[in-house]
């Protein structure tokens, strides 16, 4: 594709519902809260579940000699 077919196409507009949402802060805490909550999870999910426990103290070490 050439410069000047490319400069023939038109940019898209945004929609006045998108404008709204853009501006609308309710709607940028909910997504923001969302967006935080699916980081927080994808987080979690990669440092595992599970906390490793503390290991027993081995018995034969801890006996008296």
């Amino acid at each position: 594709m050439s410069v000047t077919e490319a400069k023939s196409y038109l940019a898209p507009v945004p929609t006045k519902m998108t404008l709204f949402l853009r501006s609308f802060l309710p709607w940028q805490i909910l997504r923001f809260l969302i967006i935080n909550l699916r980081m927080t999870v994808m987080i979690a999910k990669s440092h595992g579940r599970h906390l490793e426990t503390k290991r027993p103290v081995d018995q034969k070490s801890t006996s008296p000699s």
